[in-house]
């Protein structure tokens, strides 16, 4: 019940046959084997430390962090393997394959061991920040290091009084004289802060230069290195971890800030435009965590679909024979709603993956898909994990909620999903306010029309009224937003973004079917077809609801 079996053939039918991925860096024989060699990683060596780390949190002693047995000498393999380095610049050591590649990879860190997996993730959203907005120097120091692994990197955002308004942050960075900044200030929740992986952490944190405006417009980001380039240790600390619900393996640190003369800080970017860059790292990890969820509802999916085959209850009606309980019809509908909801949401995700490297390739068409799909992909992913992971105890009935058969572990697990990188309330608000609002919805309307271009004509009939109710539902945000009724935009902003992640993964999975049909003989396709129909069926109804609940005009006092 603990084994996870990379679902590659899964990935690679997402990628080349559903999205017609190609690039030509990596063809699809190379893509095989490099899924197929991630996926001995992922199974051998990570995926049995995941209950592992569960029972033995990280823990902290004088500010040197521990982390779980193995976790360490499984960090040097995944680090001398070069999986850190996939989607990077070649330039910097990088091994430049697409971002549609690397997500697959992902996928198995995360599934395996989410506690893990959440190193690699905050390090490449600090490489993807020096990227963008580093000066040569700042790239010539930190890339090569944090893109090979030698070095990791973290996001500092927020602090205890202010959560996600980070208009209040009170962090300061003092100018030194020598083009450098002396930081004070605390820091919490952050990831991977303090650990015992790598020799040098490189932390970006959001502070606020004495003289600059109070709100989030006054913000700037600054590099701010564990160890300074001379070697020496920069003045600040990890002063506690919390305890949490679930992923015990990583530690969340509360980071101490210039206890003494302060902590060297060197600015990336522009004064008091902290927030640009911040941003940078945050929309690369929104997508990556909205992927976290698509990866533990597989791995839920696959010990629930085991456990039922295995667990022996009850009598057939139709033999009155002893039968497995996944031949129940309950089970069934159960199983075949995680099949579901996971393969809808891969391939939801696995699209934002392509239109993101279009957009880095200078296509502004990919990119506007990109950003609209961000906070779907994210609010959508780990929406789908909380139920996927929820119906895996319940598949294990009383044996689920006991932790020695370890599902308890993935409930636990992705409950924050839906919280860190951005709750899914804020994901609601920026999709509404930020990404339709914006260009009026003509983002939203090009994917949906992309979207009924696909799907064939029977199951364009089921879409159609759908897609018009999702047109409809943009032009009234539109429309409140010209009355200045930003209350009323708000509270539809998250039932509206959840009819979308159901339609749009309805699409996608009705195009899966009819890529099938031509194959149905094929066990694998044969499920796809089946799958689709369950989608379109049973899980599609649930967006006329959010929609119906996005136009109603609820009475919040």
């Amino acid at each position: 019940m603990t084994i996870y079996n990379p679902p590659v053939a899964e990935m690679i039918f997402a990628l080349e046959e559903l999205h017609g991925f190609t690039s030509n860096k990596a063809g699809p024989d190379m893509i095989a084997a490099i899924l197929e060699e991630a996926s001995k990683l992922a199974a051998d060596v990570l995926a049995p430390l995941n209950v592992v780390g569960d029972r033995n949190p990280s823990k902290v002693e004088n500010g040197k962090v521990t982390t779980p047995p193995g976790f360490k000498e499984a960090y040097a393999q995944y680090r001398d393997g070069g999986w850190n380095a996939v989607p990077f610049e070649e330039e910097y050591g990088g091994q430049g394959l697409p971002w549609a590649l690397s997500f697959p990879v992902q996928e198995m860190w995360q599934s395996a061991n989410m506690g893990f997996g959440l190193c690699p993730l905050l390090n490449q959203a600090a490489v993807e920040a020096i990227s963008v907005h580093g000066t040569q120097e700042q790239k010539d120091l930190y890339l090569a290091k944090l893109i090979s692994g030698e070095w990791t990197g973290t996001m500092n955002l927020t602090e205890p009084h202010s959560g996600s308004d980070l208009g209040l942050i009170r962090s300061k960075a003092e100018r030194a004289g020598d083009g450098t900044f002396r930081l004070k200030g605390q820091k919490i929740w952050i990831t991977y802060g303090e650990h015992d992986f790598a020799e040098n952490i490189i932390h970006m944190v959001l502070a606020r230069i004495p003289g600059a405006p109070d709100d989030v417009k006054g913000l700037s980001l600054f590099i701010v290195p564990k160890f300074l380039p001379d070697g020496a240790r920069n003045d600040f600390q990890c002063v506690g971890l919390d305890h949490k619900l679930g992923i015990h393996a990583s530690p969340t640190c509360v980071m101490q800030y210039g206890d003494n003369e302060g902590a060297v800080a060197y600015l990336l970017g522009e004064e008091n435009e902290g927030l640009k860059c911040m941003f940078t790292m945050m929309n690369n990890a929104r997508l990556s965590v909205g992927l976290q969820g698509v990866a533990i509802a597989e791995r839920a999916l696959q010990a629930a679909r085991d456990y039922a085959a295995q667990r022996v209850q009850g009598r057939s009606f139709a033999t009155g024979e002893r039968v497995s309980i996944d031949q129940h019809a309950d089970v069934k509908r159960m199983i075949l709603t995680m099949q579901a909801l996971v393969e809808g949401a891969r391939a939801l995700t696995y699209e934002a993956a392509i239109a993101l490297d279009g957009g880095l390739a200078g296509d502004k068409a990919a990119q506007a898909k990109a950003d609209l799909l961000t906070p779907i992909v994210k609010a959508w992913g780990t929406d789908i994990a909380q139920e996927v992971t929820g119906l895996c105890i319940q598949v294990h009935g009383g044996m689920g909620f006991i932790e020695e058969t370890k599902v308890a572990q993935y409930y636990r697990d992705a409950r924050i999903l839906t919280i860190y990188e951005g709750t899914n309330g804020i994901q609601g608000a920026d999709l509404v306010f930020r990404k339709i609002m914006r260009d009026q919805g003509t983002a939203l309307i090009a994917y949906l029309d992309s979207l009924a271009a696909r799907v064939t004509a029977d199951d364009a009939k089921i879409l159609a009224p759908y897609f018009s109710a999702l047109k409809d539902c943009a032009a009234r945000i539109g429309t409140l937003g010209h009355e200045k009724n930003m209350d009323a935009i708000g509270a539809m902003a998250v039932p509206f973004g959840k009819a979308l992640g159901i339609v749009a993964s309805a699409a996608l999975m009705s195009r899966a079917g009819d890529i099938a049909a031509d194959k149905a003989a094929d066990d694998f396709y044969a499920r796809k077809i089946r799958t689709a129909k369950f989608y379109l069926s049973s899980i599609l109804p649930h967006a006329k609801a959010w929609l119906e609940i996005a136009n109603a005009k609820p009475d919040l006092g």
